[in-house]
């Protein structure tokens, strides 16, 4: 891009961990920003979220103050979050594809062999999850793949999948930038009873993978969603009964050993891993089938339209890292 003239301000902002610049007038404000990037980066203003630091923060179209001057924004590091409309459109019709109906595929007597188990070679066929997709416009979706992969392959997992007979057409990852707010952050969505199943793998920025195990906890709550949509008595027991299975079944980590002794479940004010809330899930939308976290700053907790006990999960959550907080704040008092 041509250097600005006298009377133009360049802006350089990030987008997929590129850099993209524009020149714009002195006069120019937020909102002219976010129609430049609707039309040269074709990323429509509802996909649009601007992470600026310091001190603005996270800022999406509508903006609560679009006067905001593009002279203001110069010097600050932006982050642009958001996926084009090709690439939505790719992805919904990715889905399309996968959750078409189709003819089941016949399986296959197996042949019996000695010290192997055909009938569960053949449920771990029939009950997984039977295709695995990494977002393609993401960084190092092959990274992505080996992840979704693991979650697959998890001894856990594969063991839930075949006692509760789940059979999950398409599991894929999700873009952070389309499930992230100051109040929350999804890490799971359901589609249709088990359709299709999106995860939070990666960090807000990009730049990193999320914990496995709290990953799978989450994989462990949309399961629960295949047979119970709304967070009531059955769902809990079924989620917390899966997260069981999985710990218990994950012979490479330890849930159960060569004497068939279990581990201790976790405690009881982490089953649900800071108050996750149901529905239906629409690609791009903010809503449904998913698992939302209180956000990671302050220690206040808001209830909104939270249920007593998704407000109690919120509050142990926070509990908790504030426990992990000072005791690590006293290993390193004791360590100086």
């Amino acid at each position: 891009m041509p250097a600005a003239s006298a009377d133009e301000i360049q802006l350089t902002l990030t987008h997929h961990g590129k850099p993209v610049t524009f020149s714009f007038a002195q006069d120019a404000t937020i909102s002219d920003l976010s129609e430049r990037v609707s039309t040269e980066l074709s990323i429509p203003p509802s996909n649009q979220k601007f992470l600026i630091n310091p001190k603005l923060g996270l800022q999406k179209p509508p903006f609560k103050d679009p006067s905001i001057p593009i002279s203001e924004l110069a010097s600050k590091k932006i982050t642009l979050m958001g996926s084009t409309t090709a690439e939505v459109s790719s992805l919904n019709a990715s889905i399309s594809a996968t959750t078409a109906p189709r003819r089941p595929s016949p399986i296959k007597a197996a042949t019996p062999a000695r010290n192997r188990d055909w009938n569960k070679v053949q449920e771990e066929a029939q009950y997984t999850f039977h295709t695995l997709r990494p977002l393609p416009y993401l960084p190092n979706p092959d990274r992505s793949l080996r992840f979704l992969e693991r979650l697959r392959d998890d001894a856990g997992i594969k063991s839930a999948m075949r006692t509760h007979k789940f059979s999950v057409p398409l599991l894929t990852e999700m873009d952070p930038a389309m499930h992230t707010t100051h109040e929350s952050r999804t890490l799971g969505l359901n589609r249709n009873c088990g359709e299709v199943i999106e995860l939070r793998l990666r960090t807000d920025a990009y730049d990193g993978y999320r914990d496995y195990k709290t990953i799978r906890n989450t994989l462990c709550h949309e399961l629960a969603h295949n047979v119970w949509g709304p967070h009531d008595r059955n769902f809990w027991e079924l989620c917390k009964q899966i997260e069981r299975e999985v710990e218990r079944d994950d012979w490479r980590s330890g849930g159960r050993s060569v004497a068939d002794v279990e581990y201790a479940d976790a405690p009881e004010d982490m089953c649900d891993h800071g108050g996750w809330t149901g529905g239906e899930f629409v690609l791009g939308g903010g809503g449904g089938g998913e698992t939302v976290v209180s956000s990671a700053g302050g220690g206040s907790v808001p209830a909104g339209s939270l249920s007593r006990r998704d407000i109690l999960a919120r509050a142990a959550e926070e509990r908790m890292k504030k426990a992990k907080q000072a005791e690590e704040q006293s290993k390193g008092g004791s360590a100086s």
